[in-house]
């Protein structure tokens, strides 16, 4: 006699994502972005006790990012051969090893030379975080941990130049550094106590099996979704970053705001992108990845063309605020489902692809970046065209990408193998989403929390 499998099984036996583990790759995600932008208000201060010139205090932001920039490309692909966890844990020694010494700095030098591994190794935290989602998620599931990790990450760079003010004024420009030593050290012991590893022997050993099969991973990488989806990502992030490097002539030089009015009108579209994550994450559990990034992008770009006929046709500065509000909610929508489908059109090589997403994300943006400014500080047509022209290429990225399910039919490998030990013995699949516990109902508040 035969007994009916219930399809229903799924919705108690699929594992969860722990909350101490997605909060705790919140944390890493953060912590790179947060050490960025912390020190900002001090620069004066330390051009002044490190008698060096102001370009000289600029290169050490310039030496984190570009760390930022390389590190994935170190980091990703080491996680797929040998495992996320043995990385991670020597991405998070060395950034407090170079925490360490970037408080501690004597000269210039040696500062930038710290910032520049604080970057390298903090990258470590941001790649293998994304390449983790993706062992234990897919579909929906994986898009709504994004989101939730856009979320925190997007928070960063936001609270860091205000808790900043605060940190420089009595402690100095070393105790600002010695805070990012702090959560440094918070993110090893962390690793340490939550992290455990997600991309075991078995499962390596599994993938390099379908090599004969399914060829090397390296197709994933240089397959139209993955590359469009690279695409969408990176010209999207920066057309954001093109955005903040430009707000502060525009609120305050073209609108006339000062510095704490700027602050908050900065800190409105914050909160917009924050809301919009969460909303993101929200709408995951009922629609598609590719739903919701087409409905973000589709704003951005609208958000961005209105802000170049807003500054062609010289109306009000002020009207320029509802637009780029509207293309910062907008990003919310698009950064973890772009991440998300990015990584599942990626499966064989989830650590390459998520050093590909964080690479692609720090230079384009350090290209867009100065690109803002060569109009001088008093107009907002090339942020317009910067922003137009971003939001564009992102946009028809992501239409070449095609859907996940067509574009990966040709070439799709076996059934992956699950991620097994303490995150539980399968990987939630995009079926499943609806019925899991910690991921199908967390809410922004119980990951901060």
């Amino acid at each position: 006699m035969t007994t009916a499998v219930d399809p229903s099984p799924h919705r108690d036996a699929a594992p969860r994502i722990p909350l101490g583990l997605l909060a705790t790759l919140a944390l890493l995600s953060a912590v790179a972005p947060f050490s960025t932008d912390l020190y900002l208000p001090a620069f004066p201060q330390m051009a002044a006790d490190l008698c060096t010139s102001p370009t000289n205090v600029q290169l050490t932001l310039t030496a984190c990012l570009l760390g930022l920039a390389i590190g994935p490309l170190a980091f990703g692909p080491l996680s797929d051969r040998i495992g996320r966890l043995r990385p991670l844990l020597a991405g998070a020694a060395i950034c407090v090893l170079a925490s360490l010494a970037a408080a501690l700095a004597p000269s210039i030098q040696v500062l930038i030379a710290a910032r520049f591994a604080q970057g390298f190794a903090g990258a470590a935290g941001m790649v293998i975080g994304r390449a983790i989602i993706a062992d234990l998620a897919t579909g929906r599931a994986a898009a709504r941990a994004f989101s939730l990790l856009m979320l925190v990450g997007g928070l960063a760079p936001v609270a860091a130049p205000l808790a900043g003010g605060f940190i420089v004024e009595p402690l100095g420009w070393r105790g600002a550094l010695a805070v990012v030593l702090g959560l440094s050290v918070a993110m090893l012991v962390a690793v340490l106590v939550v992290v455990r590893e997600s991309h075991t022997a078995q499962r390596r050993a599994q993938l390099h099996q379908q090599k004969a099969v399914a060829g090397s991973p390296l197709r994933d990488l240089t397959g139209r979704a993955f590359v469009g989806q690279l695409i969408a990502f990176g010209f999207s992030f920066a057309m954001m970053m093109a955005y903040i490097s430009a707000s502060p002539f525009i609120y305050q030089n073209m609108m006339g705001l000062s510095s704490a009015q700027y602050g908050a009108a900065f800190g409105i579209n914050a909160l917009g992108l924050l809301l919009s994550s969460g909303l993101s994450a929200r709408l995951s559990a009922r629609h598609e990845p590719r739903r919701i990034a087409a409905v973000g992008l589709a704003i951005i770009l609208g958000a961005s063309g209105t802000v170049l006929a807003l500054t062609v046709a010289r109306v009000p500065a002020g009207w320029l605020a509802v637009s780029l509000l509207a293309a910062a909610c907008g990003m919310g929508l698009v950064y973890g489902n772009t991440t998300a489908l990015a990584q599942a059109a990626a499966p064989r090589a989830s650590g390459a692809a998520s050093a590909a997403l964080g690479t692609a994300q720090f230079l384009l943006a350090a290209a867009a970046s100065p690109l803002v400014g060569l109009g001088g500080a008093h107009t907002a047509t090339p942020l317009g065209i910067v922003m137009l022209c971003a939001a564009s290429i992102a946009c028809a990225g992501f239409v070449a990408a095609g859907r996940p399910s067509a574009s990966r039919q040709p070439s799709a490998p076996p059934a992956l193998p699950r991620a097994e030990g303490r995150y539980g013995e399968r990987r939630c699949e995009t079926s499943e989403l609806c019925s899991m516990g910690v991921v199908g109902g967390l809410n922004p508040a119980g990951v901060l929390s």
